[in-house]
């Protein structure tokens, strides 16, 4: 490729154009020779690797790898909350079946013990024991 000369001659522009004409001239050089230098660094990287298709492919697959091991490890930490939370529902209707059947077996002594003291109350009433 022809690099282009940077020799230009600007007879009639001052000096201050002089200097910004030739810095442009300058910075498009650099640009040029930088996408040169860049092209030819991505062919030998091309070259090595087997170019940019291959390892985007890769990366890809190894994005979805990812992903499916990402998704299955919250799957499994929600199968153990889901799990525990079922746990905790059945020790609690347990411990509630447990405290209602005690509130029964209470109610029933509670009952049995107004009973006698009415029995207790008409024996004493009809001796004849008055307060």
């Amino acid at each position: 490729m022809e690099r282009p000369s940077l020799e230009i001659n600007l007879p009639n522009t001052p000096e201050e154009g002089k200097l910004y004409v030739v810095d442009s001239l300058n910075n498009l050089n650099k640009l040029t020779v930088c996408a040169e230098d860049s092209q030819h660094v991505l062919d030998e990287e091309d070259e090595h690797t087997g170019g940019t298709a291959a390892y985007t492919t890769w990366s890809n697959i190894r994005n979805q790898c990812l992903f499916v091991v990402t998704l299955i490890l919250t799957l499994i930490v929600s199968l153990a909350l889901v799990s525990f939370v079922i746990f905790l529902i059945i020790q609690t209707r347990n411990k509630m079946d447990q405290l209602s059947s005690r509130l029964i077996s209470e109610r029933k002594n509670i009952e049995e013990l107004k009973k006698m003291n009415d029995v207790i109350l008409k024996h004493l009433n009809q001796s004849g024991f008055k307060e």
